[in-house]
C-alpha cells in the first residue's frame, strides 16, 4: 500500500501554500473588511502566470487561506459564545466561522480588481498581510446555496459592521 494511503487513514493531511497576502491589514481586527484592498501573490517556484489565465473573466473570487496567526494552544474545539459576547448564544466551533479553529483554515469571497502576473489584487478579502493562501478559486454562482439559505439572527448581527 502507498505511503499516501497510510497517511490518510491515519488522518493526516498536507497541503502547501499556493501563495501569500501582500499588503491589506496587518493586525487582526474582526470588522470593516469591505474596503481593504490587498494582493494575493502566487510562489513563483510552483507557478508561472498561465495558472491564472482566464480568472480576470470573473468579478469575485473564493480565497481559502491559513489562519496562522492563531497559536495551536488558542485552537477551540467545543463551543462558546461567539466573540466572546455572552448576549449571544454558546454554538460549537463548527457553527460560527472563527479563526481560532481545529485547522485553522479561513474561507473569504472577495471581488477580484486585476490579475497580472503572478498577482492577483482583490478588495474586501479578511485575510492580514503576510497570511498562507492554500488556494483561488472564482467564484461561480452555480456553487451558491440552492434554495434559501437561513441563519440565526446572532450572526446576522455578528456580522453586521464585517464588510
Amino acid at each position: 500500500m502507498p505511503d499516501s494511503a497510510v497517511e490518510r487513514r491515519d488522518g493526516l493531511v498536507e497541503c502547501r501554500a499556493i501563495g501569500r497576502v501582500v499588503g491589506g491589514r496587518d493586525a487582526v481586527e474582526d470588522d470593516d473588511w469591505g474596503l481593504e484592498s490587498a494582493v494575493i501573490r502566487l510562489d513563483s517556484t510552483q507557478f508561472g502566470p498561465e495558472a491564472l489565465f482566464g480568472l480576470e473573466q470573473f468579478s469575485h473570487l473564493e480565497i481559502v487561506y491559513h489562519f496562522d496567526r492563531v497559536a495551536p494552544e488558542k485552537i477551540q474545539t467545543g463551543a462558546r459564545h461567539p466573540r466572546g459576547n455572552t448576549d449571544w448564544p454558546q454554538v460549537g466551533i463548527f457553527a460560527q466561522r472563527g479563526k481560532n479553529r481545529p485547522n485553522r483554515l479561513g474561507v473569504s469571497r472577495c471581488r477580484l480588481v486585476k490579475v497580472d502576473g503572478l498577482e492577483v489584487s482583490v478588495t474586501g478579502l479578511d485575510a492580514v498581510d503576510g497570511t498562507p493562501v492554500i488556494d483561488i478559486k472564482p467564484y461561480m454562482a452555480e456553487f451558491g446555496p440552492i434554495g434559501e439559505t437561513v441563519q440565526p439572527q446572532w450572526s446576522v448581527e455578528l456580522m453586521r459592521d464585517y464588510y
